[in-house]
Formats: C-alpha cells, sequence, structure tokens
C-alpha cells in the first residue's frame, strides 16, 4: 500500500489515536510526542504538526509503530490508511 503524500500531522495522529491507541503526551512547538503503552512497556513516536508530513517521515513512523507492535510495515500501513 502506497503512503499518503497529502496527510497532515494533525490526521496522523488522530489515526495512530484511534487505531492503535496512541495518546497525545506532550507538544512542544511544531512537534507531538505521542505515545502507547502496554503493560511495563511504553513506546514513543514524534510527529510533525506539519500541513504535510514528509513521506520519509511518515515511513519512520509507520517503520517505528511497526516495530513495537510487532507488526510488518505493510499491516501498519493497512490498518492506519484504509479507507
Amino acid at each position: 500500500m502506497r503512503l499518503p503524500r497529502d496527510m497532515s500531522g494533525e490526521e496522523l495522529a488522530a489515526l495512530l489515536r484511534r487505531r492503535f491507541g496512541y495518546r497525545l503526551v506532550r507538544q512542544r512547538g511544531s512537534h507531538m510526542r505521542m505515545e502507547l503503552s502496554i503493560g511495563d512497556l511504553s513506546h514513543s513516536v514524534t510527529v510533525p504538526r506539519h500541513r504535510a508530513v514528509h513521506v520519509g517521515t511518515l515511513n519512520g513512523i509507520v517503520a517505528a509503530v511497526a516495530a513495537h507492535l510487532d507488526l510488518t510495515p505493510d499491516d501498519v500501513r493497512a490498518r492506519l490508511f484504509q479507507r
């Protein structure tokens, strides 16, 4: 599945919240820190609060979420960007 080219940071944060349970723990300037806690383990990703998140940045966030949840990046993309 291809990554969207026009997704804003706010939209990405909302999808991470809805689909995987990440929550906003802080914001500083134009960056949001999202965190997922499962038991004793927690995982944080930084999401830029830009109009359009660069594809490489989006790919890195997807890869980090996939590694933490023990999923493939394709599985994460499918769950995040399904219609």
